[in-house]
């Protein structure tokens, strides 16, 4: 019998005017946390679900990839969206857009993407070692935001010897910020080793009149559990923990409310129907049953890590591009095979690593702009989501 989750002292999270009855937030990833995986995450418990990335620029110009990025379903009524921006007029004009507009209930800025094409040019994860721009472009969402909550999501810095957290941070709650949210790595870490947990309750001991979340290695809910009872944080954030595994979001939900649940143990009949049900999902988001069966690809290796399924059927399900292929793979796996513990736990998604971080020319000389990098960092932000 599985016993239930050792629950956690019943909380709310608060960010600014907006109360979540759970103190969890699904964090932003490229290409997966779009409406359907939002949507499918909320069928299993409560939380904030927040839009992957989108670039104001993009937003700004109003291109297709970026509109329908910001499209959420009637179902989801926190509307959240995560942009990513080098420059603070652009940013503000976008979040003017999205609140003049109704499209968001809750901004999130990202300051945490460690990835190259983003770092390169001095965005991302590299942009809050650059003070001035970094309190311009938040003094600039903040303002534009009027009564929305703003909130930023940051890393440790770019790598040991240039660690930026609790300036960030400090900076950020002067600005009017509702939260932030420290994925405890710094950039050059990338996803390797362990997130460092201690720096979020530097975090937390140092900011103190706003809610900080903590990021990181949250493969479980009783891992959340832990983080917020280790680090004093006021609520945690959760990437790659609930790739493949989107009943970790009720798992949570029931930690947090005391509901004294056993924790989601699901048969593989149950896992293939969450696939299938993200695939539907995906489908409708993206209007075109041949598009989402081929976004469903890049899932199928984390739904079904650690269950029996054969080499030949994963590889069919990674190349199936209708509902009825899928349906057809599906119906010859084995439904009442049990959970298979460990194999299906831990770590999933990107790992890598130690890398050394992609940075403009010249970028760690000063925490000051120069011309020429501001021009090129204005250059520099192009794509509709990246990360």
């Amino acid at each position: 019998m599985t016993s239930a989750i050792a629950p956690a002292a019943t909380r709310e999270l608060r960010i600014g005017p907006m109360t979540l009855p759970t103190p969890v937030v699904l964090a932003p990833m490229a290409g997966i946390t779009n409406t359907a995986f939002r949507r499918l995450c909320r069928e299993y418990g409560a939380g904030l679900y927040v839009s992957e990335m989108i670039t104001s620029r993009a937003l700004v110009e109003r291109t297709p990839a970026s509109m329908r990025l910001i499209t959420h379903h009637e179902s989801e009524t926190t509307r959240s969206i995560q942009l990513y921006g080098v420059d603070p007029e652009t940013i503000g004009r976008a979040v003017k857009m999205l609140v003049d507009e109704d499209r968001a209930d809750h901004i999130d800025l990202n300051f945490g993407c460690p990835v190259p094409k983003v770092t390169r040019k001095g965005g991302g994860s590299a942009l809050p070692w650059k003070t001035d721009l970094f309190r311009a472009i938040v003094g600039s969402a903040v303002q534009n935001a009027g009564d929305l909550p703003l909130t930023v999501k940051m890393r440790k810095g770019i790598d040991d010897d240039h660690l930026t957290y609790l300036e960030a941070g400090r900076i950020a709650e002067g600005e009017g910020a509702a939260a932030v949210a420290l994925h405890a790595r710094t950039a050059a870490e990338f996803y390797s080793g362990s997130a460092d947990w201690s720096a979020i309750t530097k975090l937390k001991e140092t900011i103190t009149s706003i809610p900080v979340l903590g990021n990181g290695d949250i493969w479980s809910a009783e891992d959340a559990v832990r983080m917020m009872a280790q680090t004093g944080c006021d609520g945690v954030v959760v990437g790659r923990g609930c790739l493949g595994r989107p009943w970790l979001f009720g798992d949570l939900a029931a930690a947090f409310t005391g509901s004294g649940a056993a924790p989601i143990r699901p048969s593989l009949g149950a896992v293939a129907d969450a696939f299938r049900r993200h695939a539907e999902l995906l489908v409708e988001f993206l209007d075109d049953e041949a598009h989402g069966c081929r976004d469903i690809r890049k899932h199928v290796a984390w739904y079904f890590k650690g269950y029996a399924v054969g080499g030949e059927t994963r590889a069919a399900l990674s190349t199936a591009d209708s509902f009825a292929r899928i349906d057809e793979l599906l119906a010859t796996l084995d439904r009442d095979q049990p959970y298979p513990g460990e194999a299906a736990e831990g770590q999933r998604g990107r790992a890598g690593t130690p890398k050394r971080p992609s940075l403009p020319d010249r970028w760690l000389e000063s925490r000051d702009m120069s011309d020429r990098q501001r021009t090129e960092l204005t250059e520099g932000e192009g794509d509709t989501s990246g990360g």
